[in-house]
């Protein structure tokens, strides 16, 4: 990435976060040079792009401001503590969210696709058409049940941008980072045992546990720093905690990341009362800021942390290729792996391996951060635009996941069956809670380019559940 965008990000992101407010003025271009040790003809590039995003506006004679009438929505509150450890519920929503076929009469704002149609994808898919043409079809046979090496190597290289030095024997290959994870829950957990979480946590986590049997413990969570330490400790000397789970870099589904001071914190915790941390970084690299922020794997020394992670959300989920980085628990992810799925399918590993070593993954995250980010802005334009003024909307730093907020007592499952009959679908809130909990809330997708299409459906949800909220009201 350019000097110039670097910095544009960095200011984009104090700006985001609400350092800077509609009205203040920017530093000037010679004190950003100065500070970053820059062109001036960088810091006026940055400042171009930010005009771009309609984040700075310039006055003559008196340099950049914030513009006055941007305004920053209000904030998903933070989630309520927990009373207690509860089996997992809500199995049906996910089922009905999840078996919904790919459909051209429908707009699909609810699961968690990255958009497949750029052209950046286009040297994956001639490396899988040419792999598969191989006369040796080496493509075709079982693999090892570690993964590809070739595979390995490239992702123990992938791991240093997030702080990670981890040798490729110290990887397992998985089929997706769903595997990845159920692995590493079972590999350290049994029936009956209790999983501290995010709240609201991804469903597939949620639903892990109700198959095996365990409990989940919802934390208190802040839409724009993650879970509450504090929360955490007291829970660790109240309840027998086996691991904590959870997504602190561009979370599904708030699209938070946890500073890195927090990730830390989270980790002296961890070691204090012995606990595995189970960490799913597969939105990681779709960070909008580079470099991207460090995991907390990148911290741990004695081998508690279980990193998971794909390139389902980087590149295309059809692949069905994640990995884990197990650390001491290597061994007992290994059997679970066997248990599940043996070794993963040959062929996409050859693939993937191929297009990164070829240098074409990081041109892609490139582009598609960029693309995110922009969608990211146009989503929350739409969502204030269209949904009643009560509405509070979460600011992601990352990924292409948005969380929007009603008021309490509104319906997100009654307002996604009305939306059937206008080809838009969303996510329901109460699949990511093991209790059920927030059924106000909805989950949106913004990785699709941003079309008249898109805005339509959009303001179709928001108009509806303005319908909703009148008919509660009334």
């Amino acid at each position: 990435m350019t000097l110039y965008l670097n910095l544009a990000e960095l200011l984009g992101d104090r700006i985001e976060q609400g350092l800077y407010r509609p009205g203040d003025r920017l530093p000037s271009v010679r004190a950003l040079s100065q500070e970053h040790g820059v062109s001036l003809s960088t810091v006026q590039q940055a400042y171009r792009h930010l005009e771009d995003q309609g984040l700075a506006t310039p006055r003559p004679k008196s340099g950049y401001f914030v513009p006055a009438s941007r305004q920053v929505p209000a904030l998903p509150e933070i989630s309520r503590t927990a009373q207690r450890p509860v089996e997992v519920s809500q199995w049906d929503q996910v089922l009905e969210q999840v078996s919904s076929a790919p459909d051209e009469r429908t707009i699909q704002l609810g699961r968690g696709r990255p958009d497949i149609s750029v052209p950046t994808l286009k040297p994956l898919l001639r490396s899988l058409s040419r792999l598969s043409r191989r006369q040796d079809l080496s493509g075709l046979t079982y693999g090892s049940i570690y993964g590809d090496r070739s595979l390995r190597e490239q992702v123990s290289r992938l791991l240093l941008d997030s702080g990670c030095q981890i040798a490729a024997d110290e990887i397992i290959i998985t089929t997706g980072c769903h595997e990845a994870l159920s692995a590493a829950i079972r590999a350290i957990c049994e029936p009956g045992d209790i999983v501290a979480v995010d709240s609201p946590s991804f469903h597939g986590v949620m639903q892990a546990l109700k198959g095996f049997g365990m409990k989940a413990l919802e934390l208190p969570t802040d839409p724009l720093t993650g879970i509450s330490l504090e929360a955490l400790e007291l829970a660790l000397e109240q309840w027998p905690i086996k691991a904590i789970q959870l997504t602190p870099t561009c979370n599904n589904p708030l699209g938070y990341i946890m500073p890195e001071a927090n990730k830390r914190a989270l980790l002296t915790l961890a070691q204090r009362y012995d606990v595995a941390i189970i960490e799913d970084d597969v939105y990681g690299d779709l960070a909008y800021r580079y470099p991207r922020p460090p995991t907390i794997k990148s911290f741990d020394e004695d081998g508690r942390v279980l990193l998971c992670s794909s390139f389902s959300k980087t590149l295309a989920p059809g692949l069905r290729i994640g990995w884990i980085a197990p650390g001491r628990y290597r061994d007992r992810v290994l059997h679970m792996k066997y248990m599940g799925t043996g070794s993963t399918a040959q062929l996409p590993q050859m693939a993937l391996a191929e297009f990164i070593a070829g240098g074409h993954y990081e041109p892609h995250l490139r582009r598609m951060r960029a693309q995110y980010q922009r969608s990211r802005d146009l989503m929350i334009e739409w969502i204030s635009r269209y949904f009643p003024a009560s509405v509070k909307i979460s600011q992601p730093q990352g990924s292409f996941m948005i969380w929007v907020e009603l008021p309490e007592g509104f319906d997100s499952h009654r307002l996604n069956r009305e939306l059937r009959a206008h080809g838009v679908q969303i996510a329901t809130g109460s699949i990511f809670s093991a209790s059920g909990k927030f059924r106000n809330c909805l989950r949106m997708n913004y990785a699709a380019k941003p079309t008249a299409t898109v805005e339509q459906a959009v303001r179709t949800v928001g108009e509806l559940a303005a319908q909703l909220l009148a008919e509660q009201a009334g």
